[in-house]
């Protein structure tokens, strides 16, 4: 099978575990919304980024190395495993005994049982990681994406049975907890196929893997206060109230995009490393990416943009309006991200991913003084707005990065991104002249206005850059 087949391959069984685990997602969300209150979306974001947090060290960056360096030797991978099993392990304990600590930042008694319970998840998920990183590399994309449907089913049923019988925040951790329970048995299941451990520790035979992942662990790190120092800061700013509008608002903004980008990339990066030294090559399958990306995120984002106002009392029910301002915003702050993050595979394909540390520190010095500033003045809006311009600072600083790695390539990358700006535009301009005859919200009128986005939308894009005949040959070959 060619790379081309392989990636249409992968990008199928990708999209089909994104759509089915986006869907159980909102309807998750849209189910708990009129179960829990808004403070408790905040407690359990709040764990959420202790869990995301302490995943950065557990990892060290195995999962890049082992894909970059196409690692198939059993010792290796055998001394790699126990070192994750140990650290994820140690991890565990960590967070658990740091309960007192979150308790006090955020003075939310309601967190001690939820981080404590959270610390379960660093024993469950580094069991059966390496099995998912092998799977990957071997570009065995349908059973990656079975087992992130079971997963997510699985989560997405325990969750809601318990928030029905009344655990509130403990409903959203133990889902959570099934849910990777679910996926960690699916990788052993699938991946032993790949790798049977055997009991070798040697740090010498991981010498370079360690290497390449000490750059994972620093970006990491200060990737993660780039990204969520906004929401840090609102939780013991503002109170846990004003995180869960704010966790909301994200989730319905930034998850679809952050479910999507990554199927694009998910599947590049094992092809792009198999070619690394063609820098033509990786210069045309970024900018592939980039023009994918576009035409699939832009449209969902300038429509979340236009019907916000609409979709929000009838999705999340009443006493959320709070989040449709800070949606609007967040439309923005994923249209920067979606465009900047292809420079992740051409970064680890090139072998720098110091690339990406520098970057996050770049955009650490920008973004934390702003959130601190604009929060004084605006709340959380002004957080959001900081997150904003912070967003904007990155791709800017993102994209002078990839002219130093492929060459120039804005002019190529502007004539790409001018049709699918223009479909949005037109898409939008339809939808708000409905809006201003049917100016009442109601289900009817809401789905009329996605179905005129989607219905312009499509046919603009059928029509003037991905042909009817040629949608066909892709589905065949795929």
């Amino acid at each position: 099978m060619s790379h081309k087949q392989d990636a249409i391959s992968g990008g199928k069984w990708m999209s089909a575990s994104t759509a089915i685990s986006t869907v159980f997602q909102f309807g998750q969300v849209a189910i708990l919304a009129r179960l829990l209150e808004p403070s408790v979306f905040g407690i359990v974001s709040v764990s959420t980024l202790l869990i995301a947090f302490f995943s950065i060290f557990a990892n060290l960056g195995f999962s890049n190395s082992i894909i970059y360096k196409q690692e198939e030797d059993r010792n290796v991978l055998s001394t790699i495993y126990l070192l994750n099993l140990a650290l994820g392990l140690l991890i565990g304990v960590v967070v658990f005994f740091s309960w007192p600590l979150v308790v006090a930042y955020y003075k939310e008694p309601r967190l001690e049982k939820v981080i404590k319970l959270s610390s379960l998840y660093f024993i469950i998920v580094y069991v059966g990681q390496i099995y998912l990183f092998l799977l990957q590399k071997e570009l065995k994309f349908k059973s990656v994406a079975s087992i992130d449907i079971t997963g997510t089913i699985v989560g997405t049923c325990v969750t809601i049975f318990l928030a029905y019988n009344g655990y509130a925040e403990l409903s959203l951790i133990f889902g959570q907890l099934a849910q990777q329970a679910a996926k960690s048995t699916l990788q052993i299941i699938y991946g032993l196929k790949l790798f049977k451990p055997v009991l070798t520790f040697d740090l010498s035979l991981i010498k370079d893997h360690l290497r390449f992942g000490l750059y994972n662990v620093g970006d990491g790190i200060v990737g993660f206060v780039q990204a969520n120092s906004d929401n840090i800061l609102v939780g013991g700013m503002l109170g846990v109230k004003p995180l869960g509008y704010y966790t909301l608002a994200s989730q319905l903004a930034v998850f679809p995009i952050a479910r999507l980008s990554p199927i694009v990339l998910q599947v590049a990066y094992p092809i792009l490393a198999r070619f690394k030294g063609d820098t033509n090559e990786l210069k045309k399958s970024y900018l592939t990416i980039l023009d994918l990306l576009s035409y699939v995120n832009l449209p969902l984002l300038a429509g979340l943009f236009v019907t916000a106002d609409s979709v929000v009392p009838l999705f999340y029910g009443p006493g959320w309006e709070p989040t449709i301002v800070l949606i609007r915003i967040f439309v923005f702050v994923s249209i920067f991200t979606f465009l900047s993050n292809p420079l992740f595979t051409l970064a680890f394909s090139k072998g720098k991913p110091k690339l990406l540390f520098y970057l996050n520190i770049a955009t650490l010095f920008i973004k934390i003084p702003l959130v601190y500033v604009l929060a004084q003045y605006w709340g959380v809006i002004g957080i959001a707005s900081a997150f904003l311009i912070a967003t904007l600072s990155n791709l800017l600083i993102n994209f002078q990065i990839v002219k130093s790695l492929i060459g120039p390539f804005m002019s190529e990358f502007g004539q790409n991104i001018a049709k699918p700006i223009l479909f949005c535009l037109i898409m939008v301009g339809a939808i708000e002249l409905y809006k201003s005859y049917a100016d009442s919200i109601n289900v009817v009128n809401t789905i009329v206005q996605i179905t005129i986005g989607a219905l312009i939308y499509i046919g603009l894009t059928i029509r003037y850059k991905y042909p009817l005949a040629e949608l066909k040959t892709f589905g065949k070959a795929a």
